[in-house]
């Protein structure tokens, strides 16, 4: 049986090869149907194991992201049995990532992990991985293909917190920037929690929401000191993750503007280290757990592997606001 299994993987992997190689629409949607039926044959097996785990990720030099890596690394540790786990940062490239996933699958790895950089281009790898009886687990931002699970955070929720402090610190009246990010899911889900909150708030305005900071610090540098030069009075700015935020704050030093507050999101170490200089403008962060997404990525995929499927295959773990106030209490990532 298990020579069988082997040859009927090898088969599947050759026709996803030449799938993946047309333009074909219809071609696309077949091969995601063929490899749900393939995946859910192979893996109801209950002498397998998980030995091997690919974890593709945005950018290693990210915390967030070394903070998902340690998690995969700290849970495969408990599950015990010596299972391997590979990291690989893409630069936030999709071509790179793609090749990363198509690495993992052609090395047999048991169960791929990926943060993708973007949600659709990363479908025809996933499908790929999954004819090839891959256990694919997409944690922190959604994909558009079939997946075994989705592991987020509550990023709307974070969009809301976050802009909720934002409109209780200001009495529900000022003006507003929105530091926007790299367009996907995860982003945009925080800028439409935000707008959520502050719609209830008719003297809230929002004076700028669509410049895209690229979730990092220089990224905020760069934005933040634009919106300074064109905006003279600015009252709150919510950065769509800490890295932007960070940089934002280090605008706000440069240009000695201490009129408005910053809150982002992801609750990194960047963050609370701002929030601890008083001199900063950095005030709150809606904390995610990325570690925690990563271990439950791991649990699930364990079980899968064994056979048990989840009762649900959209997990979100909620966020937890963290302000100047209540830093010391935070256990962070």
């Amino acid at each position: 049986m298990k020579r069988i299994s082997l040859i009927v993987g090898i088969l599947g992997f050759t026709v996803v090869g030449c799938t993946n190689g047309t333009q074909n629409g219809n071609a696309t949607t077949n091969t995601t149907n063929t490899a749900t039926n393939i995946s859910a044959e192979s893996l109801g097996t209950p002498n397998r194991k998980l030995q091997t785990i690919g974890v593709a990720l945005g950018d290693l030099g990210n915390p967030f992201y070394n903070a998902v890596q340690k998690g995969a690394e700290t849970e495969a540790q408990k599950l015990g049995g010596n299972i391997r786990v590979n990291a690989v940062s893409s630069g936030f490239d999709l071509n790179q990532q793609s090749n990363q996933i198509e690495n993992f699958t052609a090395a047999n790895t048991d169960l791929i992990i990926l943060s993708a950089v973007d949600k659709k281009g990363v479908k025809p790898v996933i499908d790929q991985a999954r004819l090839a009886g891959r256990v694919v687990i997409a944690v922190d931002s959604a994909v558009d293909a079939d997946v075994d699970a989705m592991i987020s955070s509550n990023n709307t929720q974070a969009g809301e917190v976050a802009c909720q402090y934002i409109a209780d610190r200001l009495k529900g009246q000022g003006s507003v920037v929105i530091l926007n990010g790299t367009p996907m899911d995860s982003i945009n889900q925080r800028v439409s929690g935000c707008e959520k909150s502050l719609s209830k708030y008719p003297d809230i305005k929002l004076i700028s929401k669509d410049q895209n900071a690229e979730g990092t610090r220089d990224g905020g540098l760069r934005v933040m000191s634009d919106v300074l030069t064109t905006f003279p009075k600015i009252d709150a700015v919510f950065a769509t993750n800490d890295q932007s935020g960070v940089g934002a704050d280090l605008a706000a030093r440069q240009a000695r503007r201490k009129e408005f507050f910053i809150v982002g999101v992801d609750g990194s170490p960047d963050a609370t280290k701002a929030m601890e200089d008083k001199d900063g403008v950095f005030a709150a962060t809606a904390a995610q757990n990325p570690a925690g997404m990563a271990q439950k990525a791991v649990q699930i995929g364990n079980d899968i592997i064994k056979g048990k499927k989840p009762e649900s295959s959209d997990i979100l773990i909620p966020v937890t606001l963290v302000t100047r106030e209540n830093l010391s209490s935070y256990k962070g990532w």
